[in-house]
C-alpha cells in the first residue's frame, strides 16, 4: 500500500490560519467611556474652559517619565517642532537626524527653517549609529534628535556624550518609546527635551496628541507659551510673548491618556517580556536575524517587533512575499519604509518652502548603505498590538514563519 504525502498549505492559498488569536487596539473598558462621557457632560470641552485634566494628565506623564516638567500638544510632529524652537535652533541651522523613522523627525527640522543632515543607523538596532554622527557636525550643527525607533533605545551615553563635547542639544523623538527604559531611565528623559506621539497607532493613545518632557525650566516655559499662543503664565490672555500657535490638546484627549496611561505599565512589560521570548524563537529560525543592542541594559516597549530577513534562506522568495504570506498566516506584519526619508519627493525635489535652506544642501547625492538595506530587502515588522498576545501566540508567529519556510523551500 502506498504510503500517503501530507502536503502543507499556506494560508495564502487556502490553508488553516497558523495564528488563530486576534489582536485588538486600542484596548479599553467602561471607565473609559465613563471618564470621556463625564467631561461631555461638563460642557468644558476645551482647554481654555477647564484645564484640570489637561495639567493633571501632563503631571501624571512626567512623574512616569521622571522629568519635572511636561507640555502636551495636538499630535508628536509639533512636540518635536516645540522642542527644536524653545532649543533654539535658528534659519540655516543644521540638525543632525536618522534617515529610517516617519518624515516628521526630518520634515520638522524644515519647518523651522532648519537643515535636516542625515546620518545612518546601527545595523544591529536600525537606530541612529553614533559612530556616524561625529564625521557629519559642523560649526553649524546645532541638534541632534535620536529616534528610539520601534521602542528600542539608542545608545544614549555616546550620544550625549557628543553632545556635550560639541556643545549640541538633544531631543529624544520618543514617538515609539512610551515606557521603554535605558539603563534604568525612561526614554524621553536623557535629553534636553523629549518628544512623544499619542497617534492611534501608539502604546499610549487618544487617536491623536503629542507631549514633551524636559527637565530644564526654561525649556518648558518656552514650550508651553508656543503652545499656546505665545501667551506667558500670569499675564493677561490676550498679552502674547512668543510666535506660536494653538497646539493645545482637549480636556477629553486628557482624561482619555490618564485612563490609558494606568495600562501602559503592564503593557510595556508584557510587550517587552514578548519581544524577548520570540527573538529566542526567531533566531533559531535559518535567514532570520531580530535587532538586538545591548539588551541586557534596555527595557524594549516593542511598538514593533523587528527582525531581518534573507531570501536565500527562504528558496529566494521576495520580502514581499514572505509579508504577504505571514500576514495571511495571522500575524500583524508590513516591510515598513520603502525608502529612507532623503529618497522622499520633498527632499530629493527640495520642496522646502523655506528661505534658510542654502542652494548647496542635496539629497539627490545622499546615500546609507544600512537604511536602504533596511528599506529595500531586510526589515520586517510586527505591529506592537501583537505583541500584547501570550507566549502561545509567540510561539505560533514562530510556527507560522517555520511553515512558510518549510513549504517555499521543499515543495
Amino acid at each position: 500500500m502506498e504510503k500517503q504525502v501530507f502536503k502543507e498549505i499556506l494560508a495564502i492559498d487556502g490553508g488553516e490560519k497558523t495564528v488563530q488569536s486576534t489582536f485588538p487596539w486600542p484596548i479599553y473598558d467602561e471607565s473609559d467611556v465613563q471618564a470621556v462621557a463625564e467631561v461631555v457632560g461638563s460642557g468644558k470641552w476645551g482647554n481654555p474652559d477647564c484645564s484640570d485634566y489637561v495639567a493633571a494628565f501632563e503631571r501624571e506623564f512626567a512623574a512616569y517619565c521622571g522629568t519635572k516638567y511636561a507640555v502636551t500638544c495636538v499630535n508628536g510632529s509639533v512636540s518635536l517642532r516645540l522642542a527644536l524652537m524653545a532649543c533654539g535652533v535658528r534659519p540655516g541651522d543644521e540638525v543632525i537626524v536618522p534617515p529610517y523613522t516617519f518624515i516628521a523627525t526630518a520634515s520638522t527640522v524644515l519647518e523651522v527653517n532648519c537643515v535636516p543632515v542625515f546620518v545612518d543607523i546601527d545595523p544591529a538596532t536600525y537606530n541612529l549609529d553614533p559612530n556616524a554622527i561625529e564625521a557629519a557636525i559642523t560649526d553649524r550643527t546645532k541638534a541632534i534628535i535620536p529616534v528610539h525607533f520601534a521602542g528600542l533605545a539608542c545608545d544614549m551615553d555616546a550620544i550625549m556624550d557628543i553632545a556635550r563635547r560639541h556643545n549640541l542639544r538633544v531631543i529624544e523623538d520618543a514617538a515609539h518609546a512610551h515606557g521603554a527604559e535605558y539603563k534604568g531611565r525612561k526614554l524621553g528623559s536623557i535629553g534636553d527635551a523629549g518628544s512623544f506621539s499619542f497617534q492611534s497607532s501608539k502604546n499610549l493613545t487618544s487617536g491623536e496628541g503629542g507631549i514633551v518632557v524636559t527637565n530644564d525650566e526654561k525649556l518648558y516655559r518656552m514650550m508651553a507659551s508656543l503652545r499656546n499662543v505665545g501667551r506667558m503664565e500670569g499675564h493677561q490672555w490676550y498679552d502674547h510673548f512668543n510666535p506660536g500657535c494653538n497646539y493645545r490638546i482637549t480636556q477629553m484627549q486628557a482624561v482619555l491618556l490618564s485612563q490609558q496611561l494606568q495600562r501602559l505599565e503592564d503593557q510595556t512589560v508584557l510587550r517587552n517580556n514578548n519581544g524577548r521570548y520570540l527573538s529566542e524563537l526567531l533566531s533559531g529560525i535559518d535567514g532570520l536575524s531580530p535587532l538586538s543592542g545591548r539588551m541586557e541594559e534596555i527595557r524594549h516597549c516593542y511598538h514593533l517587533y523587528i527582525f531581518k530577513y534573507d531570501a536565500a534562506a527562504f528558496g529566494g522568495l521576495s520580502r514581499q512575499e514572505f509579508v504577504a504570506r505571514l500576514a495571511a498566516e495571522g500575524v500583524p506584519c508590513s516591510t515598513g519604509y520603502p525608502h529612507p526619508l532623503y529618497k522622499q519627493p520633498v527632499f530629493q525635489n527640495k520642496n522646502f518652502m523655506c528661505y534658510a535652506i542654502p542652494d548647496s544642501v542635496d539629497y539627490t547625492t545622499v546615500f546609507c548603505p544600512v537604511s536602504e538595506r533596511a528599506c529595500r530587502e531586510e526589515a520586517v515588522w510586527i505591529f506592537q498590538h501583537a505583541m500584547l498576545g501570550s507566549q502561545d501566540d509567540m510561539q505560533a508567529f514562530a510556527e507560522a514563519i517555520r511553515k512558510i519556510q518549510r513549504v517555499v523551500t521543499q515543495g
